[in-house]
């Protein structure tokens, strides 16, 4: 069971480390992967005392607070979203990331959208009115049995890919997030991803203690840990550079 609440956001639009600004229109996240690096500091932050993915705090003034930021703010590019997936399944309701698409689009902000589920699709015909935009998914692997495990609340890895290939043919810019790396056939997921993305990012995984336990399942602890990733990265970064897919690695 998920707790949810109405609350009214004092800010939105917020500086970021990796673009000029986010905007996170829920604090919480129904997708709930085991893997996420705000289960480490967004409990506290928010002062939840439920587990991670057991809480969302809705912005419902999200839309509004945004359009008067915006009158203010310095042209930069937004990330929808750095701590929650802006199309979480409460955003089906709420369309609190549709709304601010709506105002970013008014002031022509640049835009880049991350997600793992393809509720994204709705708004293909506001993504379509931006002039500078980017779109991606997060996929950490290409099984669909390993990512239920580890992302619950995401759509099906197959129906991820396909929704890249909808976007891109809408002549919408995409991206493949790979990254945390989860075990999987990582030839196999780059040529699913041929003709669907622009681009491709790789990352290593957060040593959270929920994937420390799961790595040493397998027998990775430490150093070798690290061959993993470090062997994942190189058949992924090989197999892209093969089918000439621009890629990078983030570590």
């Amino acid at each position: 069971m998920i707790r949810v609440a109405e609350v009214q956001a004092k800010s939105i639009l917020n500086k970021s480390k990796i673009f000029d600004y986010c905007v996170n229109a829920y604090t919480g996240c129904q997708v709930n992967c085991r893997y996420c690096y705000a289960r480490l500091f967004m409990r506290r932050y928010s002062g939840h005392s439920e587990p991670w993915g057991a809480f969302v705090d809705v912005k419902v003034n999200a839309p509004e607070l945004l359009k008067k930021q915006l009158v203010r703010a310095k042209r930069g590019t937004v990330w929808l979203s750095s701590v929650c997936d802006p199309y979480q399944p409460l955003e089906a309701d709420y369309k609190l990331t549709r709304r601010c698409l709506i105002e970013l689009a008014e002031k022509q902000f640049p835009v880049n959208v991350q997600s793992k589920r393809t509720l994204l699709l709705r708004d293909l015909d506001v993504l379509e009115t931006f002039r500078d935009v980017e779109v991606g998914m997060t996929i950490a692997t290409g099984s669909e049995q390993m990512a239920k495990v580890f992302e619950p609340g995401a759509s099906p890895v197959g129906e991820r890919i396909g929704a890249l290939g909808k976007i891109r043919a809408r002549g919408i810019r995409t991206f493949a997030f790979i990254g945390p790396l989860l075990p999987g056939n990582p030839e196999q997921l780059i040529a699913s991803l041929e003709e669907k993305v622009d681009r491709i990012l790789i990352d290593r995984m957060n040593y959270l203690n929920t994937m420390r336990s799961f790595y040493h399942k397998l027998g990775l602890d430490g150093a070798m840990s690290d061959r993993f990733f470090e062997e994942q990265a190189r058949r992924l970064a090989d197999e892209a550079a093969k089918r000439r897919l621009p890629f990078e690695v983030l570590f």
